[in-house]
């Protein structure tokens, strides 16, 4: 991911944040079904996803403690 996407998602509110996380897990879950079938070769797309995932839950987070 690059430096660029992981300031847009900082810049997202809180509900978008919660949309991408949506379908990021979605993705990540079709790619583990594409895995586990042979559909898919590139097994470091799975890495990615999961990173992007860590990454929307940790400005959810931060969301989250300046509310309060």
């Amino acid at each position: 991911m690059k430096r660029s996407e992981v300031k847009k998602l900082s810049n997202r509110t809180k509900a978008d944040l919660k949309k991408a996380l949506i379908e990021s897990k979605e993705e990540l879950r079709s790619l583990r079904f594409d895995l586990s079938a042979g559909k898919v070769k590139n097994i470091q797309k799975a890495r990615e996803v999961k990173k992007k995932i860590a990454r929307i839950l940790t400005f959810i987070q931060e969301k989250r403690k300046t509310d309060k």
